[in-house]
């Protein structure tokens, strides 16, 4: 390696590395030549991440740990950190709201904390993404969100993770480069099937292979602003990579309701007579579901960015990785 290739190659810093964004990012940073080292929750996980990627450098930590966290960041010393660890259902926050705020909203400030004083005790900048969320809008007015939308979250989760937004801010204005990817919806056929998108994926091709008759879904009716995953990790990349740290929505500004993703995962698959294979249940309606998210991605795209893939391509891709498994 030369002096200038060691001057500029990163040490990246992946929490979550094992779920489905953080899989693509580390693919992507490695691609591009990064020293990566990933952070998974249990010993099982550091060995599948070993085991998918032998040249990244797996460890296992827990962002409610405040001193592993440090003593995992003062090992890698990190030029780059990129948080996605922390439980991304919205459903699960309802019943478990506790620790949905110590891991997601608490659980950031001690990797913030340990990046911090690694930068001052070292002299080195670390940089610092967090994936920030569309929840922590709350069922808002204004249509489409911005970077200036007021933060009024009406579930555990997006509680959790507007404190920890908010947090990522103070410590941008204590002079850490700190920059907050707000997610909207991103689907891909490495989503757990706990996530709406996948269940409905997963049950269109049974249904069209003719393996299973129905499916059972919740409200239907809610607006969702649905991307493609690798689209976003690209996008946490370019906002790390920035001059200056900022907030940023990332998303593709476009709006469907779940019945069009329903609609339009069995017309991918060939059903044409859907609506009696779907039934809706009231026990799964979430005590509070944000009728419309959808954001306004024009301070993304000023950076460079645009979404490869449309929401008919998204479904395809899924409905596609399906049926090849299925077959």
């Amino acid at each position: 390696m030369t002096i200038a290739e060691s001057v500029t190659r990163q040490r990246s810093l992946v929490t979550g590395a094992n779920g489905q964004d953080g899989v693509y990012l580390v693919e992507k940073l490695l691609a591009r030549g990064d020293e990566v080292h990933g952070m998974c929750h249990s010993h099982a996980g550091a060995a599948l991440l070993a085991e998918r990627f032998p040249s990244a450098t797996a460890h296992v930590a827990d962002l409610g740990d405040a001193t592993g966290i440090r003593e995992l960041v003062d090992a890698t010393e990190p030029t780059r950190v990129f948080n996605l660890a922390g439980n991304t259902s919205v459903a699960r926050s309802w019943e478990f709201p506790a620790e949905a705020a110590d891991v997601l909203g608490v659980g950031p400030i001690r990797l913030l904390e340990a990046s911090w004083n690694l930068s001052q005790r070292t002299g080195r900048p670390v940089r610092m993404l967090q994936a920030s969320s569309a929840e922590i809008f709350g069922d808002a007015t204004e249509v489409p969100q911005t970077e200036r939308t007021p933060l009024v979250p009406v579930t555990p989760y997006g509680a959790a993770k507007m404190f920890a937004h908010e947090m990522a801010g103070v410590y941008r204005a204590r002079g850490m480069f700190v920059s907050s990817a707000v997610l909207y919806n991103h689907e891909s056929p490495r989503r757990p099937d706990s996530f709406v998108a996948r269940k409905i994926a997963m049950a269109v091709a049974r249904i069209a292979l003719g393996r299973q008759e129905t499916i059972t879904l919740g409200n239907i009716d809610v607006h969702r602003d649905w991307g493609y995953a690798p689209d976003f990790v690209d996008a946490m990349i370019r906002i790390i990579s920035q001059p200056t740290s900022d907030d940023f929505i990332v998303a593709t500004g476009v709006s469907h309701s779940v019945r069009e993703f329903v609609s339009e995962a069995f017309a991918v698959a060939g059903v044409t007579d859907w609506e009696d294979r779907v039934i809706i249940d009231p026990a799964l309606y979430r005590p509070a579901d944000p009728k419309q998210l959808v954001g306004d991605p024009t301070k993304l795209r000023s950076i460079g960015w645009e979404p490869s893939v449309s929401f008919h391509e998204l479904v395809g891709i899924m409905i596609a990785a399906e049926l090849e498994q299925l077959s």
